[in-house]
Order: structure tokens, then sequence, then C-alpha cells
């Protein structure tokens, strides 16, 4: 509805929106969860995730420049006779047109005030942290559900990429080349929706979507509230779906998707790759097909054979049998993909596993538990290599997940101020290897954005010399 109280063109607006996209009716307890403050930080949840719905498309990764730029904004959900509306305090211009908020805007707005809701009234009361492994992926699959993400009765097609939001031009434009062959073959886009290589996918897929006439098309988005006020959705992501925490945005992203490629990234990135081999080297998924490619244009080979050695290092070298490495040939992924999307559909058809939802993969309940990193925490990860490798793999992904936090999150980044950087122990040629991967992701700049300020290290590596300015 257009909006009469907006202001000289770049100021912050006042308005009163009907939600756009689809959004179940509320109860009056729901809503005044939602409008109290003071019950259990929900209203600041919805105000930091809604805030940064509403700037779709800023480029930055400090998840408080925004509270700070926008320190009177407020968002309110009234209960009407006929639905709800949602109320706005000093929004940012950005999100409206001629006094009407845009409507991709407004659908994911609605996705943020569905999450919340539902999870805080259908998961939280059956504290999810000690529902069993197999409790904590029905409760994945609900909110997937719930969020209208899933879609029955199409072959598997579903693409995850992964990738930094930290990257270069030239990395930016091949993920979206690998996007428009991926379009081209009707596939659809799953990324963690911020900018960068969650981005370039989408764009390059949706050109080729409109060339080829497809309709119906998929470009989700899955973040969590800890990750999505420094990464807000870029404006492509058409399902957004805000999960409780990273572990369940990342067995979202396995569950659901059919193949996953991977971009050149940070510690982020390195998180999720760490998450999928770990799951794909216990025991029980031996023989369960999940094609994974790791691509990046020629000036990004290096960063791929430094990855590699990594894994190979850490994880042994049988471990290079679960990836392929395409360096520079997008078409080569997408034809890789397709190859690999009929393994999944043949095996899913023999094992009468859903398309839509990946149940026959085990995730072991260590990597479903919510890892908090704190500096006791971080100190007390085992990187040990006598240790099966998916329980290696395991703290090593929680190692890299405390990272992220002191680089991105506002409890971490509180967390370094307070008490200065983690420390990171294990076995020495582990911790080298560890090191060295860190400070080529600083000196690439990998770990900040471009243009900001010099990345500091929230972390300090045992018998190395990490913590060092870029």
């Amino acid at each position: 509805m257009r909006n009469p109280q907006a202001g000289p063109a770049g100021a912050p607006v006042n308005a009163r929106i009907s939600p756009a996209g689809g959004l179940d009716i509320l109860s009056r307890s729901e809503v005044a969860r939602l409008r109290d403050a003071s019950s259990s930080g929900l209203h600041g949840l919805l105000r930091r995730c809604a805030l940064a719905v509403l700037t779709s498309g800023t480029v930055s990764d400090d998840p408080r420049g925004m509270l700070a730029k926008y320190p009177d904004f407020d968002i309110q959900v009234l209960q009407q006779e006929r639905g709800i509306k949602i109320e706005l305090t000093q929004a940012p211009a950005q999100a409206f047109v001629d006094g009407e908020i845009i409507r991709g805007i407004n659908e994911l707005l609605v996705a943020v005030v569905r999450d919340i809701v539902y999870v805080a009234t259908q998961i939280e009361p059956r504290r999810f942290t000690e529902s069993g492994s197999e409790g904590l992926t029905q409760i994945v699959f609900e909110i997937l559900r719930n969020a209208r993400i899933l879609r029955t009765h199409v072959d598997p097609n579903l693409i995850v990429c992964w990738g930094g939001h930290s990257i270069s031009r030239e990395e930016y434009d091949y993920t979206k080349a690998v996007g428009y062959q991926l379009g081209l073959r009707m596939l659809d886009i799953c990324t963690g929706c911020g900018p960068g290589a969650m981005k370039g996918p989408m764009k390059g897929a949706a050109i080729a979507h409109a060339k080829q006439r497809r309709r119906r098309n998929r470009y989700i988005g899955v973040t969590e509230p800890g990750i999505i006020a420094a990464e807000s959705p870029n404006p492509i992501v058409n399902h957004l779906v805000i999960m409780p925490d990273i572990e369940k945005r990342l067995e979202a992203f396995v569950r659901m998707g059919h193949g996953i490629i991977v971009f050149p990234g940070g510690v982020g990135t390195a998180e999720e790759i760490l998450y999928l081999l770990g799951i794909l080297l216990h025991p029980d998924n031996r023989g369960i097909p999940f094609p994974l490619v790791f691509s990046g244009p020629a000036g990004s080979a290096d960063y791929f054979t430094q990855i590699d050695r990594f894994l190979r290092l850490s994880l042994g070298d049988d471990i290079a049998e679960r990836y392929e490495i395409i360096i520079d040939d997008p078409a080569a992924v997408a034809r890789s993909m397709m190859r690999g999307l009929d393994r999944v559909l043949n095996y899913r058809l023999d094992t009468k596993d859903a398309f839509f939802f990946n149940w026959s993969l085990a995730v072991p309940y260590a990597f479903q538990q919510p890892f908090e990193p704190t500096h006791q925490a971080m100190a007390a990860l085992r990187i040990h290599r006598d240790r099966p490798h998916h329980e290696l793999a395991a703290d090593l992904r929680r190692a890299f997940s405390g990272i992220v936090a002191g680089n991105v999150k506002e409890e971490g980044m509180r967390a370094i101020e307070r008490d200065g950087p983690f420390h990171i122990d294990g076995d020495p040629e582990i911790m080298q290897a560890l090191d060295a991967l860190l400070q080529a992701f600083v000196d690439q700049q990998r770990m900040k954005l471009p243009g900001g300020s010099d990345y500091q290290p929230c972390y300090r590596v045992a018998g190395a010399g990490a913590a060092r300015p870029a």
C-alpha cells in the first residue's frame, strides 16, 4: 500500500504494510510474543533480521553496522480481524519505491516473521538440543516444510552453491558464468543468500532461465540469525528460510541439495566443506552419491590447490575421491553436476528415498549439536590424527565456525573484544597447515570485505605465527 509518511528521498520511512507472498494467520499469543521485547529477546531477533532484509543488497560484513545506522528502526506485527499488518518505523528508504515497499522485500520480510514465529512457538518448546539425531533431522524437515521450500514430484535439480562473500571481481564473474550454465540446464540454485559467491550463481541462472522461458525458478537462500545481519539477502533470492542455528542451516543444505559446487571463499566456506566431507566420511554414508565440485577461474587455481593439500594432510589422501576440482570451465562444472544428478536420481529410485529431502544420509549427532564458540570450547577442540576421520572433520569444522563467529557474528565479536583471540591447538603438522591456510585467506582479503579496515585475526594457532595483521 502507498505510504503517506515517506519523507525526503533517502530519509527513513514509516509504513504499515500488508504481508505479501503468503503468511499463515497468527494467533494473538504469537503476535504478543513478537511484540514483547522482554520475551527471550524475540523482538530483538525480529528487529535484526527484518533490518537485514530491508537493506537487501547492501554489502557489509559488520552485523552491528546497520543497527548503528538505523538506531530508531523498529518493527511490530499487528493483529487485525482479517489478518495481520507489519508496522515499520524509521525503515531504510531503499526498501521502498514511491512510498510502496518493493514486492520481493515484502516477501522476504514475511519469511522472517514466519520462521521466527514457527521456531519460537513450535520448535523451541521441544528443546531441540535434546531431541536426538533423528529428532533434529525431523525439526530441519519441519522448518523447511513450513517455509514451503520442499517441492514434490520434481526430479533432483537443486544445486547448492557455497563460496565467500568477499571475493574478487574475476571470481564473482566466474560464479555467474557457472550459474548461467546451470540455468541453461534447467537447474535451481540454493545458496547462503548473501553477496559474492552466494549471489553470482543466482544472477547467472536467472538470465539462463529467462532465455529458456522457465517460469517456476527457485533461488533459495538459507541463513541463520547470527549470519543474516552480516550477510543481507541478495535481491535475487525468492525463497528465504531462517534456520535456528548454523548446524541446522548446514543440515538443510545437505538434506535439500542434490549436488554442491564450492567456489573460492574464506573460513565460512572451509567450514561448509569440512561439514559435508565429515558426513560423507561417516561409514553409514558409504555408497551414497553426492556430487561435489570445487571450481573457480584460472586465477583461483592456487586457492583450490591449498584447500586440497590441507584436506589430504588432515583427513588422508582418500578424501580426494569425494570431490572433483574443475578450473576455469563453467560448462564442464554444469555437465559434471548433470552426471551426478543422474546418479542421485537412480539411487533415490532404488532406495525409495524422497527426491526433495535426503532422508537416507546419516548426519551424526556431533554434527547437529549447536557449537557455542567460547574461548574454552575453542581451546578444547581435539584436532588429532588418531581420531576417526569424520570426528576429526567435525572438530576442524568447529574451529572454522569459531573463526566465522569472531569475524562476523555479534556475540563472537564481543567475546574477542573482551577476552582476546581464540586459541586453537592440535597436532603440530595440522596446526602449521591450518595457520598457512588462514594466513592465505587473510592475504587474499577473504576474511573481510575489501575496502574495510585491516583485518585483525580473531584466532591464535598453537606453534604457528597466526594472529598477525594482514
